[in-house]
Order: structure tokens, then C-alpha cells, then sequence
């Protein structure tokens, strides 16, 4: 097993934080965003269509880690996503934005799924688990920190927020210099017991895609709630952000839960947080009805994402682990991709909260079953 100083582990938890930073950075002012760039139309879009980038370079992504090394195509996706992401804001009208978009998705299933199997080089068992947990608290603390200074900047001006998409530069820096090549032989080892872990993992997809169809229908919903009842995109970043702090508490304890509950017990927690969250979103008349909501959300997906990362190492070859890790990046942003048809649900806004809390009832059910059946 290679070894990794401090230093070399907070570059990639602080790498994680870009994750959730992709299409959360402009959500606070995303309204104004979208009309000053001329695609009101797309404003939904403007958050998902990374997601469908990602899915779409995947399958690429995961070859090119197992093939070239995982620290080199991180560097890589850092150069790309910093400069995809600042470029979003001076590319008025749909074509550009669509493009730029797609690309930004396209480095950040570069990031992603190289800084994961980053951490499963470097750590093993229990330390791995532990790893997987502080990397979801690293996402989620990404969120509430970006959220925040999102929603500042928003208020201010619209281009702002954009500029936060440089962190990704800072990142490439301090991974150049902190973080060594993985030793080879640790991530060929087990050849000789190679299996098939595409079975396996199915379960492990679909609740990955599950978990953030729900998170991100409230994300993408939850500020046009807002908007309408006349709360700023300050307040909306200080909620957002108020989220994701729950999140890594949650991520924190996933660990302990896990030794407890096991695996896909914890699952069905998650998807049983999410699916009050809805349902209070669904009925809620007032910003302190919300709260309760926003705590439940947060502990669906902090017990839900660190968990399926972990997961999906768990049942992965190394010299298949790119590969794996990149299936898992497509999953989780299919999610957030998919997230954005859940506002084409018939009726009003209560009715999308509604439809996501069905999606949680179903995964509560599957996972049952999967569990059952292990």
C-alpha cells in the first residue's frame, strides 16, 4: 500500500469539494444568471447539463485513468475544469453555453473519478471507509462554503460567482506539488483474482442515481420556491449552505452507522431522510417550515454518497477500479441530470417534491430486497 503525507490527503478532500461545486456555484443567482446570458429558457440546464457531460465521457474517462494514471488525468481535469468553468460567464447565447457546459462536465468526470481512485490507492479497509466519509464531508463542506460565497457574489453581481470555477487551478497546484504517482504494483495486484464486479455494483448504481435525483430536485427547486415567495439569492445561498453543513455531520457519523446497520441498511435511511424532506417540502407554507426539510435532505445525502464511493471500491479489481469508479461518476450524475425532468411533473412545485418522494419510497423498497437478497 503507498503511503500519503497529510498534506497529500487534504489536496484530495479539498479536490472532492469541486464535486458539488460543478453546477452549484451559479444556482443562488441563477435566475439573473440565465437572463444576462440570454438563456432564461435553459436556467435548469445551466445546473444539469455538466452532469450529462460527465455521462457522456464516462465510459472514456475510466479508461484513460486505468491507462494512463490516475494523478495524471486529475491534473488534466483540473486544468480543464477551471477553464470551462470561468469561460461560462463571458459565452452569451445557448450554443455557447450548452458547449462550454458539456465540457466542464467532461473535465469534472476526469476529477472525480481520478481523485476517488486516488484514495482507494492510497488507503485500505477501515482507513479507506474513513477516507470515503471525510470525502463526502469535503463535498458537502465545498457546498456550504461555495454556496455561501455563491450567493454573496450573486448579490453583487451576476458574473461573480463564475470566478470561483479558479479554485480548480489552486487544486492542480497543490496536487502537482503533494501528491506522488500511486505505486504500480498496488494497482495491478489481483489479476490472477480478477472477477466481474458489474454484478455487484447494479444495486450500488441505481441508489447512487436515486440518491441524487432527489437531492437535486430540491436543489434546482427549492431557489425557485424561494424566489417566489420573494427570498433573495443570499438567503438562498445561506439555506443551500445550511444543507450541506448537515451533510457532513452526517457524512462524519456514516462510518459508525455503517458498522451498526451495514451497508444498504444505511441506504434505506437515506432514502427514508429524503423521502420526509419532500414530503415537508410538499407542504410547506413558510422559510421555518423548510428547516426540519433541509436537515432531512442533508442527511439523506450525507449517508447516501460517501457511502456508495466506498462501496464501489469495495466490490472493484484495482485494474479495474478506474473503470468501476468511473460507472459510479456517470450514476451519480445521471442523477443530477434526470433531476432537472422531475420539473416537467404535471402541476405545481409541491407536485415535483411530491414525485421525488415516491422515487425515495421506491429505493426504500429496493433496498430492502437487495439486502434481503445478499
Amino acid at each position: 500500500m503507498n503511503s500519503l503525507s497529510r498534506t497529500g490527503a487534504f489536496s484530495l478532500l479539498a479536490v472532492s469539494c469541486l464535486t458539488i461545486m460543478v453546477g452549484c456555484v451559479i444556482v443562488p443567482g441563477l435566475t439573473e444568471v440565465a437572463a444576462q446570458l440570454g438563456v432564461s429558457h435553459l436556467a435548469n440546464w445551466l445546473v444539469t447539463l455538466p452532469s450529462l457531460g460527465v455521462v457522456l465521457a464516462g465510459p472514456l474517462a475510466g479508461k484513460a485513468i486505468d491507462r494512463w494514471g490516475a494523478r495524471n488525468l486529475l491534473l488534466l481535469g483540473l486544468f480543464c475544469y477551471g477553464l470551462c468553468g470561468f469561460a461560462g460567464g463571458w459565452l452569451p447565447g445557448a450554443l455557447p453555453q450548452i458547449m462550454d457546459r458539456l465540457l466542464l462536465g467532461v473535465a469534472t468526470a476526469l476529477v472525480m473519478s481520478a481523485g476517488t481512485s486516488l484514495i482507494a490507492a492510497f488507503y485500505a479497509g477501515e482507513a479507506r471507509l474513513t477516507m470515503m466519509a471525510r470525502q463526502g464531508m469535503a463535498i458537502e463542506l465545498g457546498g456550504v462554503l461555495f454556496l455561501f460565497i455563491g450567493g454573496i457574489l450573486a448579490a453583487i453581481n451576476w458574473r461573480y460567482p463564475y470566478v470561483l470555477y479558479l479554485y480548480a487551478w489552486l487544486m492542480l497546484a497543490l496536487v502537482w506539488c503533494c501528491i506522488p504517482h500511486p505505486n504500480q504494483q498496488s494497482q495491478s495486484q489481483g489479476m490472477n483474482t480478477f472477477t466481474s464486479s458489474n454484478h455487484r455494483l447494479r444495486p450500488v448504481l441505481v441508489a447512487a442515481v436515486c440518491s441524487m435525483v432527489c437531492f437535486f430536485t430540491a436543489v434546482i427547486m427549492l431557489p425557485q420556491r424561494f424566489h417566489q415567495m420573494g427570498i433573495g439569492a443570499a438567503q438562498i445561498g445561506y439555506f443551500l449552505s445550511f444543507v450541506s453543513l448537515v451533510a457532513v455531520v452526517a457524512a462524519a457519523l456514516m462510518p459508525q452507522l455503517v458498522k451498526h446497520l451495514s451497508s444498504y441498511p444505511c441506504l434505506m435511511l437515506a432514502f427514508s431522510c429524503y423521502l420526509l424532506a419532500h414530503l415537508l417540502f410538499a407542504w410547506a407554507g413558510s422559510l421555518t417550515l423548510f428547516v426540519p426539510g433541509g436537515i432531512l435532505l442533508g442527511l439523506g445525502f450525507g449517508w447516501s454518497v460517501p457511502l456508495v464511493n466506498n462501496m464501489t471500491v469495495e466490490v472493484s479489481q484495482p485494474e479495474e477500479r478506474g473503470r468501476q469508479l468511473a460507472r459510479l461518476s456517470m450514476a451519480i450524475f445521471s442523477g443530477q441530470f434526470l433531476a432537472a425532468f422531475m420539473a416537467w411533473i404535471p402541476g405545481n412545485v409541491s407536485m415535483i417534491f411530491v414525485g421525488a418522494a415516491v422515487l425515495a419510497v421506491i429505493n426504500v423498497g429496493a433496498m430492502r430486497w437487495v439486502a434481503r437478497s445478499a
